[in-house]
């Protein structure tokens, strides 16, 4: 199983690498001792390998010689897969098979694929004799592995029809579980992990097997009783009634065909023949439908009683948990606390007026009288000093507050020529000469 379309897997990063692949692929030393680097190396490359493998199949078991072809590389397979499984084993990763179906208390242990039959083993792990105790056909259940598939087998009953059902017949459980599980020996094994688990019962009856699931993960299931047992009779005499009537139904439309081809070709006796066949079949499917009402009335019962008794499990539950909140709560305790808290009150509202009046006390030297009739003073003058304002003006405003602007040239004056500059610069030194004149005179 393990071997079969690994091609396909993605292989790590040193499979390329020939001469890395060579040292992994090598034997392990006798002793870790002697080159702790080299065999710890070796070690965390192939451990996580083999659980990967494992889970990219959808397997919980592995096997020697399936992980020898698997890891077949150019010719050559690792010499020093037997130490890995052995460490694993050490590690609490792998369980041998034979142990892990022997733990769980069953009754259901012979599933015809000889697990039993596998003999325990006895592991001696002695480095002097330099020999593994791993088998090539020893097979060996991934621990971390059982425990994910059981997960979605639960899962996966919860979420179909067949959860409706107290119990279910274990063929059809596996039916439902063939997607989820790859080849039958994992399915069995993430049953017997749910077993173990308690989320999950098996019970042989007659040579049929019958599974009762927990309602809730986290619960125990509770072995399966009379009860379940009738239950599973009921169900098995349902399907047998449905499967016969449909039978008859098919017949009776065959003999009325058959009448209608003997009318066709004028055999009337044959024609009555065929449709006394048929009132003889729809009268059995008559029959049976009163059976399977019977039959589904008393399932409904049944199922509505595991209900009630859910219910009144869950009030007696939440009844139990009441008791014991309020264990310590009674009406004279209550009463009391409450007078206690109206005690504690009134206390706090003595000390808050004890407290303002100290306040008063400690300003009462002063005349209150004698305040307000100076802010009264106060008050009186000031209404009668005037404010002290500036005057209003007398004259009257201009109309317009701003001159107007004189008007902008609209073109600009010609600038002078250079006589015209010479003139102008006499005429300002005559200007100067005689504003000096008047201004030593008035001196």
């Amino acid at each position: 199983m393990l071997s079969q379309e690994f091609s396909e897997m993605a292989f790590p990063r040193e499979w390329d690498d020939d001469e890395r692949m060579a040292v992994l692929f090598s034997a392990f030393k006798q002793n870790r001792d002697v080159n702790p680097l080299d065999w710890d190396s070796k070690m965390k490359f192939w451990t996580p390998l083999i659980l990967d493998v494992a889970k990219q199949k959808g397997v919980v078991w592995v096997t020697l010689n399936e992980l020898k072809e698997t890891f077949r590389r150019k010719g050559s397979v690792p010499l020093g897969l037997g130490t890995v499984l052995e460490s694993m084993i050490r590690q609490g990763a792998l369980r041998c098979e034979s142990d892990f179906v022997t733990s769980v208390e069953s009754g259901w242990i012979s599933w015809g694929l000889d697990l039993l039959l596998v003999k325990p083993l006895k592991w001696t792990f002695s480095t002097m004799m330099g020999s593994s105790g791993v088998q090539p056909e020893d097979s060996f259940v991934v621990k971390q592995l059982v425990k994910e598939k059981a997960d979605e087998v639960y899962h996966l009953f919860q979420d179909s029809s067949l959860s409706t059902h107290p119990v279910v017949p274990f063929s059809e459980l596996q039916s439902l579980c063939n997607t989820t599980c790859q080849d039958e020996k994992t399915f069995k094994l993430a049953m017997l992990q749910l077993q173990a688990e308690k989320r999950a019962a098996v019970l042989d009856y007659k040579g049929e097997k019958i599974v009762k699931f927990t309602r809730t993960p986290k619960a125990k299931v509770a072995s399966l009783n009379d009860v379940d047992i009738g239950v599973y009779q009921l169900m098995k005499s349902e399907k047998l009634l449905s499967e016969r009537m449909e039978l008859l139904s098919k017949e009776a439309e065959r003999c009325k065909e058959e009448a209608r081809c003997h009318v066709k070709n004028g055999k009337q006796k044959l024609a009555l023949r065929s449709l006394r066949a048929k009132k003889r079949a729809e009268k059995q499917i008559d029959g049976f439908h009163l059976k399977l009402d019977t039959i589904q009335a008393i399932l409904d019962r049944i199922y509505s009683a595991q209900t009630d008794t859910t219910v009144t499990d869950a009030y007696q539950a939440g009844l139990g948990a009441l008791k014991l909140a309020m264990k310590d709560v009674t009406v004279e305790k209550t009463e009391n606390l409450m007078d206690q808290i109206q005690e504690m009150c009134d206390t706090q509202e003595d000390i808050n007026r004890t407290l303002a009046s100290l306040g008063t006390e400690l300003s009462g030297d002063t005349d209150m009288d004698e305040l307000e009739q100076e802010l009264d003073y106060i008050l009186e003058n000031a209404e009668m000093q005037p404010a002290d304002l500036p005057e209003v003006p007398i004259k009257p405003l201009p109309s317009e507050p701003f001159p107007a602007l004189p008007d902008l040239p609209e073109s600009l004056p010609e600038l002078p020529s250079d006589s015209s500059k010479e003139k102008n610069k006499y005429a300002l030194e005559e200007d100067l000469d005689t504003l000096m004149t008047h201004m030593s005179l008035e001196a």
